[in-house]
């Protein structure tokens, strides 16, 4: 349908997908940098290294608390960096 409706081979749009979908690895990679990679890679490394039920839960609620601090900008419309919310609140 995507073809026919704007006049663009399949054969293309399945390769820029597959593109997009290969490069994916590297975006991340670029996008999140190669220190906060391996900070989270460490954590799941030394939960492995223990190989108890505990340490990977531990592991997890520390991948967990990264996320969600990487997701700040994503969630929360009005953060802006270097700006706390009581500066935020004396703006407004």
């Amino acid at each position: 349908t995507m073809s026919r409706n704007l006049g663009i081979p399949v054969g293309a749009i399945v390769k820029y997908v597959l593109v997009k979908w290969g490069a994916s690895g590297s975006d991340g990679l670029l996008e999140l940098g190669p220190n906060t990679i391996g900070q989270m890679l460490s954590v799941i490394e030394l939960a492995e290294a223990e190989g108890t039920d505990e340490k990977r839960l531990e592991a997890y609620t520390k991948l967990s608390q990264m996320l969600s601090w990487l997701s700040v900008p994503l969630v929360d419309p009005r953060w802006r960096p270097g700006r706390s919310d009581d500066q935020a609140q004396l703006q407004e």
